[in-house]
């Protein structure tokens, strides 16, 4: 699948080597009944009697869509005169943003698209009539909120939204919104925040994986809540779905530690290295031979940026649905939807290895067997089934079991406090716990080099003489 932003396959080298630090926070139909008639000539007496009368089934299907109520209908005139009283000759782009939050309740960022939408022509300006055709008589009004959004965002004739149909929102929140407003005079920068943010929306609602996300696939996902939400939280870090600043800081710094050369790719030997060597060679092989998902990198044996954040996603979250289907991918090895007893053991075998190495007490893949089984109580004891694993909620322990020592070790010595902390805080992610561990972690390395080189210019300064 070709990446259909910019091309991370072409990313360009920003200045300096990582992005700025966020600023901190403050905080069945009836039938018709046929009507039968006698000849005019006979009189029949029973056409005396009362006939039944047709019945009438009402309208239910539109070609373009429910027209509005009545009074829906006149509501909403009321409120666009009231808006354009002010605008006889019509508005322009920056005048617009009141028309698409008051009047079609949709979130502010949506402006700028929803304009060239009513305006194809590009005149730079929509009037009142304009507004009118579009909003009211093509029957936009009475549409769901996701429906708006898809026929707001994709292109004419097009049944589908593409990653380049985010863009204009993504520009202009980068251009208004005040928790970003950091970021204004750092370009190369912007267009990394952008693009990460559009595919990690793809990653969770494009379930598909086809690259077209369906307007079944946007009403499903919870993408609409998190634009809503713009709109009403200044730090753009609390919005944790698609929009944080810090989630984009913790993933861009962790392609920029691997991408050794800064040729921005990564092969095999750079993810080799992730979470401090946690990985085993057999899955890496497995990613790199694009069994999981085809990378929009056009270089032999290299992953893009956007490769590497469908990886980091899934990687640091494998309780989440689209991480289930990445890894079980790489462990069904032969393609046949069941990952059997055999196939698990390949990949353990490599662990064992390790953990012999580290002089770590070696576990017999039978009594790992057992507990894999216990964890997931598939439907067949033989073979485990991605609805087996979707079923079970200590399915991301089966896969760092096979393939991450690290976290296969983290599993068996967990820590009670961390326990009590997850069940304390249920609403965050196993990636959301991430990415606030690594925000913190790197905030404290970037302070820790501020000041080592602040008092290295203290130092290097010649001593003055006493006298």
């Amino acid at each position: 699948m070709t990446s259909s932003l910019s091309g991370s396959h072409s990313l360009k080298l920003p200045h300096c080597s990582t992005p700025p630090l966020s600023p901190r926070s403050s905080s069945g139909s009836p039938r018709f009944s046929r009507q039968r008639t006698s000849p005019p000539s006979l009189h029949s007496p029973l056409r005396s009697l009362k006939e039944p009368k047709r019945q009438l089934i009402p309208q239910f299907y539109y070609q373009h869509g429910r027209p509005p109520a009545k009074e829906l209908k006149e509501q909403c005139l009321s409120m666009v005169d009231q808006v354009f009283s002010n605008y006889i000759d019509g508005l322009h782009v920056d005048e617009f943003k009141s028309i698409t939050k008051q009047v079609c309740k949709l979130p502010s960022f949506l402006s700028p698209a929803l304009f060239r939408k009513i305006d194809p022509n590009c005149t730079d300006i929509v009037t009142r009539d304009a507004f009118i055709k579009y909003w009211i008589d093509g029957n936009m009004l009475t549409m769901d909120t996701a429906s708006q959004i898809y026929n707001i965002l994709r292109q004419q004739g097009c049944s589908y939204l593409r990653q380049a149909d985010f863009k204009p929102v993504l520009d202009e929140l980068l251009a208004t919104h005040p928790g970003l407003e950091f970021l204004r005079t750092i370009s190369e920068f912007q267009e990394r925040y952008a693009e990460t943010v559009i595919y990690r929306i793809f990653y969770y609602i494009n379930r598909s994986g086809t690259g077209c996300l369906t307007l079944r696939e946007l009403r499903r996902g919870n993408l609409i809540a998190a634009m809503q939400q713009l709109d009403e939280e200044d730090d753009i870090n609390k919005i944790i779905r698609y929009f944080s600043y810090e989630h984009f800081y913790v993933i861009y710094c962790k392609f920029w530690e691997l991408d050794g050369d800064h040729d921005c790719f990564i092969d095999k030997d750079n993810l080799i290295k992730y979470g401090n060597n946690a990985l085993t060679y057999r899955i890496v092989d497995r990613i790199f031979s694009q069994i999981p998902r085809k990378f929009t990198s056009k270089v032999e044996g290299k992953m893009s940026y956007e490769d590497f954040v469908y990886f980091i996603l899934a990687e640091e979250d494998k309780s989440s649905e689209p991480s289930l289907e990445y890894w079980f991918k790489c462990v069904d090895l032969d393609g046949n939807g069941v990952i059997t007893s055999n196939e698990m053991q390949f990949f353990f075998e490599e662990q064992l290895h390790r953990m012999e190495c580290i002089t770590q007490e070696a576990v017999l893949f039978s009594d790992i067997l057992c507990q894999i089984i216990d964890m997931i109580g598939p439907e067949k004891e033989n073979c485990i089934t991605l609805q087996d694993l979707k079923g079970s909620k200590l399915s991301a322990n089966v896969f760092n079991i096979l393939f991450n020592l690290n976290k296969f070790m983290a599993f068996e010595t967990r820590d009670p406090f961390l326990i009590r902390q997850e069940r304390e805080d249920p609403n965050l992610t196993e990636w959301d716990r991430f990415a606030q561990r690594e925000y913190a972690r790197l905030s404290m390395e970037e302070d820790v080099d501020e000041v080592s080189n602040g008092s290295a210019d203290v130092w290097d300064e010649p001593l003055e003489p006493p006298f």
